[in-house]
């Protein structure tokens, strides 16, 4: 009888430590390519924590849209369909007003300015994330807008009658306020819609010129840093609490880490698209002082619309983050 007892003991101690030994597995969804400097991010995100955890956490990353669509994924995790996802934060603004800060044109002017921007929007993000059962574990930007034109531009009088592209509610603003005609552009038509003359300058990342090849009708490239879009990643709170207490230390210090790395690469890819845009004819130039005053005062006018529409949220995001600059 006793040895039967010392068995069945030993079977459940064993038992209990198989158990707490399995692998969690989570699926985390990601609207961009495999190729994505963003994707990368996560991928080495993912095999820092299954080495760090030793294969105690898997992390599957689905890219491409393959497991949800990019402005669908933050409801995915929500209603269990994934257990983690990265989408753009602007995705997220009509949901969660603050998210749309980084996304106010002409207010952040840097990579040092996009941070502190961050530092400040992020406790609220962290706050009506956990309301909707969320965790949030890091945030990484694009590489800054800039401006690409066909033309050199002086002044304001520069934009009159010129055709931007837009394709947002921001850019059609910023296009009506420099008196320039509204072109609705898709990003997979930029380079047909450049060949064809429908438009004449547009305002988006250096990255992005790259990639379309517009050298081939954009003469001049201005790095005007007209805002910073940032992606953002986060999993479930019930898949996060659900992982023992070092695990859940361990997640985030991998995240701590990719945010960080993700930051640096944006900063990398933002100056070799800018090099590769000079390599192919460009010039890259700075807006005259005159009008980069001009361009300052629209994004007062911006920022100030947007905190009306927010809220008490966007005064502890901006009012801050203006009285220290």
């Amino acid at each position: 009888m006793k040895r039967r007892w010392i068995m069945a003991a030993v079977a459940a101690l064993l038992g209990s430590f198989c158990l707490a030994q399995t692998p969690s597995t989570w699926k985390l969804a990601t609207g961009y390519r495999a190729e994505s400097f963003h994707t990368l991010n996560i991928m080495q995100f993912s095999r820092d924590v299954e080495q760090a955890t030793a294969g105690q956490l898997l992390i599957q990353v689905h890219a491409n849209n393959t497991l949800a669509k990019l402005n669908d994924i933050s409801q995915a995790v929500q209603q269990g369909k994934a257990e983690a996802g990265e989408t753009i934060m602007s995705s997220l603004a009509k949901d969660i007003a603050i998210a749309g800060a980084d996304s106010v044109p002409f207010v952040v002017n840097s990579y040092k300015d996009a941070q502190r921007l961050w530092k400040l929007q992020r406790p609220g993000i962290e706050k009506h994330f956990t309301e909707r059962g969320l965790k949030l574990l890091y945030a990484v930007p694009w590489p800054p807008q800039g401006l690409h034109s066909s033309k050199p531009v002086r002044g304001l009088a520069d934009f009159k009658g010129t055709q931007m592209r837009t394709y947002n509610q921001t850019t059609l603003r910023i296009a009506e306020m420099l008196g320039a005609k509204p072109v609705d552009v898709a990003m997979v038509d930029v380079g047909q819609a450049l060949t064809e003359g429908r438009m004449d300058n547009m305002i988006t990342s250096a990255l992005t010129g790259v990639e379309n090849k517009v050298w081939g009708s954009i003469r001049y490239y201005y790095e005007i840093n007209a805002w910073f879009p940032k992606n953002v990643v986060f999993v479930s709170s019930k898949a996060f609490e659900a992982l023992r207490p070092e695990v859940r230390s361990t997640v985030l210090k991998a995240a701590t880490d990719a945010e960080v790395r993700g930051w640096l690469a944006s900063q990398a890819l933002a100056m070799s698209a800018t090099q590769e845009l000079r390599k192919n004819g460009i010039r890259i130039e700075r807006i005259p002082a005159d009008l980069e005053q001009e361009v300052k005062r629209m994004g007062e006018k911006f920022s100030r619309e947007w905190v009306r529409s927010v809220g008490n949220e966007a005064n502890n995001i901006f009012v801050p983050y203006y009285l220290v600059q």
